[in-house]
């Protein structure tokens, strides 16, 4: 069912050059399924040459016949949902519903952009003097290398590639290693769609090698990343040493907040969902819990049944509600955030271990009474480990919810439309949902502030990181 993985350089699949292959391994159970090429310098060179070629033929084609090939790549996308899901969970862990719903979803996104490309407008500017024109042009920027995360290994990538190809930019992807084999069947929707050769390149490997080697790069002019604050703010650096556009989706640690006049059952349900989707390999997930007092035992009451009730097991079980981990790094973070809480002399509520000897599973965990200085209440926990602590004040829930750098995606529950503005108003996110979850919609802004980033990969917004700005005057023309 899995196949091993390959690199794609200039419209064509093969072998790393230097014949190095390395594992992908099923986290459900351990077991290795696959390989991956895994690219080397030589590689890599090839990718960007190509991605130049690539660029010069890509901008010359009109919008609208961009708009064409995307959306053919869409359908094709749709029609291969079932095998394509089953590679995903496979390699990642997620439930086959869930990765379902990230390919319906990535469909949708490549459609959004396919349509916002025939919509990159410049404009003419009222010149002073008769018989002047003053234009504002909008150009592809150029070749883009683009990082992508293992989490939503086809979501995080369609963003960056259908940005980049609606505006008539070319790119160097480099695909999660954990997760190589979904990456490569989005890429070739695009092929088999006729996005021409070079357009787009997809490559494995070292993540420090291949990033210090295409960011300095002279054939590449834009990056955009996903991950980790702390490689963002290095790629972010690299960047600014040469001159290069970035767009960075970072770290988050999305408070959850719940008023005291809130819809208590919709708040768990919403919050809930939220946390344990993909094993609480989110950026966006809800992760500090904040609750009102005189709602807050029942909260918690609330919320760890709704933990305990989450059947945990691979994800090609239907009956899956959590999947595994990633890989064995994650549930060893996990366990040190529990342990860490534990000395701080916070309460377990349910969960904080690993389940079984076989793949990566861990217990979804509720944990109360965290002191700020423990680890988790600082440090993004990417798993499923929720942290409830109660407050009193709406403006101690906003000094709480803004204390932390992060700055990526926020949570409010509250029937009071004034309590909704204020908040809306006073949290320091790059996006606020007040009661219900709608984040990352192709057709709204994603994207965070602070140490979460800048830049968006959603909305309207979104295609303007891959455009410059050319002013022309034509005088006497």
């Amino acid at each position: 069912m899995y196949q091993d993985v390959s690199l794609f350089i200039d419209g064509s699949w093969g072998k790393a050059s230097g014949g190095k292959a390395t594992p992908v391994v099923n986290p459900a159970t351990g077991d290795q399924i696959g390989t991956f090429a895994h690219a080397n310098k030589a590689d890599l060179e090839r990718a960007a040459q190509a991605a130049q070629k690539g660029f010069q033929a890509w901008r010359k084609v009109s919008p609208f016949e961009r708009y064409k090939v995307m959306r053919k790549a869409g359908e094709l996308l749709r029609q291969r949902l079932d095998e394509v899901a089953k590679t995903m969970t496979l390699e990642q862990g997620k439930p086959v519903g869930e990765a379902k719903m990230e390919l319906m979803n990535a469909a949708d996104v490549i459609d959004w952009f396919a349509e916002e490309g025939r919509r990159a407008y410049g404009w003419i500017i009222p010149p002073r003097f008769e018989g002047t024109y003053q234009l504002a042009m909008k150009e592809p920027v150029g070749p883009v290398a683009a990082f992508t995360p293992w989490n939503f290994p086809v979501n995080q990538a369609v963003r960056k590639l259908s940005a980049a190809l609606a505006a008539g930019c070319s790119t160097v992807l480099k695909g999660a290693e954990d997760t190589p084999g979904s990456i490569a069947e989005l890429v070739r929707c695009y092929a088999d769609a006729g996005v021409p050769a070079g357009v787009i390149n997809l490559v494995y490997g070292d993540p420090a090698e291949v990033s210090e080697y295409l960011i300095p790069h002279p054939i590449i002019r834009k990056v955009t990343f996903t991950g980790s604050t702390a490689v963002g703010k290095q790629l972010a650096a690299l960047a600014g040493l040469h001159m290069k556009r970035t767009t960075m989706e970072l770290g988050g640690h999305a408070p959850g907040i719940v008023f005291e006049d809130a819809d208590i059952d919709m708040a768990v349900k919403v919050l809930a969902a939220g946390k344990f989707r993909n094993a609480g390999q989110v950026c966006i997930a809800p992760t500090r819990l904040l609750v009102q007092e005189k709602v807050y035992n029942q909260f918690v009451d609330k919320f760890t049944a709704a933990a305990k009730a989450v059947k945990v097991g691979d994800g090609m079980d239907p009956q899956t509600k959590m999947g595994p981990l990633v890989h064995s790094r994650r549930v060893d973070a996990l366990e040190g955030f529990v342990a860490d809480a534990k000395k701080h002399g916070a309460t377990v509520k349910t969960g904080g271990n690993r389940i079984g000897n076989k793949g990566f599973f861990f217990e979804p965990t509720v944990v109360t009474d965290v002191p700020k200085d423990a680890r988790i209440m600082n440090e993004e926990p990417f798993g499923p480990l929720a942290m409830i602590a109660p407050f009193d004040t709406f403006d101690g829930v906003v000094s709480e919810a803004n204390r932390l750098p992060y700055g990526l995606a926020a949570y409010a529950f509250t029937k009071s439309a004034k309590t909704a503005n204020a908040i809306g108003a006073a949290i320091e996110s790059g996006m606020v949902a007040i009661n219900g979850a709608a984040l990352a919609l192709p057709e709204v802004p994603f994207g965070g502030m602070k140490d979460s980033g800048y830049g968006t990969e959603g909305g309207r917004e979104a295609i303007d990181a891959y455009l410059n700005t050319k002013y022309v005057a034509q005088v006497g023309v």
